[in-house]
Parts: structure tokens; C-alpha cells; sequence
């Protein structure tokens, strides 16, 4: 499979991108660090970096921002960078992506566990991933030509530096979070919202 990974030099990106079978052509985009460049804030940078890559089979996105911050401390301008970067960024690029994938194709994005079990500080985070988990689910049921749309849901997630240092309880493992994304690549489900 071509596949775009779109947040592959962050903490997930990076275990998906070991996580992929070597017979996968992965092509690595982030927003400055890798040799695809892209802003999810952006419409325009999704559309030019999709028209640019012919022949997907899948998009994976392991990236957007939110900010955290008490409800009472939120502007409107965090609202409105947590809108437009992890939910409309994501949301965009399922829109665009659906013209740019293959027959049968797959675009998996990033949620995360605060749209379930929000805690303080979470208010921007939990409404973009709720937002965004009800929106795949929508999606799947219009995307055309046997393509697939789901979610991946993950916890705190910590590096493999910070697994000898903290307990099992605390957190999942990168690695473990990536095994999920490879799971959707390979699997037939769709309108999905994975938690590992």
C-alpha cells in the first residue's frame, strides 16, 4: 500500500511508522519536520499536499492541536486554534482525502480519550474529539467507492523513554497505541472509533 502518515515525526506517528509492515511505501508528512510538509490549519496546504500524491491507498493522521487550558482561562482564539487545527484539520482532510484515495481506500484520524471522559482543563480537547468521532462516523456512511473512514482513540500515551520510569498503570505505551492504526489499515471496518 502508498500510504500518508501526516503527523510522522510526533510520539503516535513515530510507533506507526515502526509499526508498518516494511512492504508499505510510507510517505512522512508533519507540519515542519519531515520531507512532506503540511498544515492542517490550512485547507489550501491539505489540498496541495493530497494533489501532489497520486495513487493513495490510505491516510493515516496522527497529528492535530488542541489547546488545555481551565475553561474560565479559554479565549476565543483558543477555541478557535483547537477548531481549526485537530478538528477541521482532520475533518478536511477526510473531505479532500476521499477524491485522492484508490477504490477501497482508508483514511484513519486521531480522537482521543477526552471526548469520553473529560477532566478540568479538557473543554477545547473534549469538544473537538467528540466533534471530530461523531463526524468519522457520519463520513463513513457517504464515502464513496468501498472507502473506509475510522478513528483512533487513544489515552495518555507515553514514549519508551518514559516506560522504564512509569508504572503500566500510568499511561499506554506508543507502541501499543500504533498497533491500533495498523489494525484499521488491515482490517474491513468503518464509522469506527478505536481505543486501544
Amino acid at each position: 500500500m502508498r500510504i500518508l502518515l501526516i503527523g510522522a515525526t510526533g510520539t503516535i506517528g513515530k510507533a506507526i511508522l515502526e509499526a508498518l509492515p516494511p512492504q508499505h511505501e510510507v510517505l512522512a508528512a508533519s507540519q515542519t519536520k519531515s520531507p512532506l510538509q503540511v498544515d492542517l490549519s490550512e485547507p489550501e496546504s491539505i489540498r496541495s499536499l493530497l494533489a501532489a500524491l497520486p495513487s493513495l491507498d490510505a491516510i493515516i493522521s496522527a497529528a492535530g492541536a488542541a489547546r488545555f487550558k481551565p475553561l474560565l482561562s479559554l479565549t476565543d482564539e483558543d477555541f478557535a486554534f483547537s477548531l481549526n487545527n485537530k478538528l477541521m484539520g482532520q475533518v478536511n482532510l477526510i473531505r479532500y482525502g476521499l477524491s485522492a484515495l484508490k477504490d477501497g481506500g482508508s483514511i484513519t484520524v486521531t480522537t482521543g480519550l477526552l471526548a469520553q471522559h473529560p477532566m478540568v482543563g479538557s473543554g477545547a480537547v473534549s469538544l473537538v474529539n467528540a466533534a471530530l468521532e461523531g463526524f468519522v462516523r457520519s463520513a463513513a456512511l457517504e464515502a464513496p467507492r468501498g472507502i473506509r473512514v475510522n478513528a483512533v482513540s487513544p489515552p495518555w500515551v507515553r514514549t519508551a523513554k518514559e516506560n522504564a520510569a512509569i508504572t503500566a498503570s500510568a499511561g499506554l505505551p506508543a507502541d501499543a497505541v500504533a498497533q491500533a492504526y495498523v489494525s484499521i489499515l488491515e482490517g474491513s471496518e468503518s464509522g469506527q472509533i478505536i481505543s486501544p
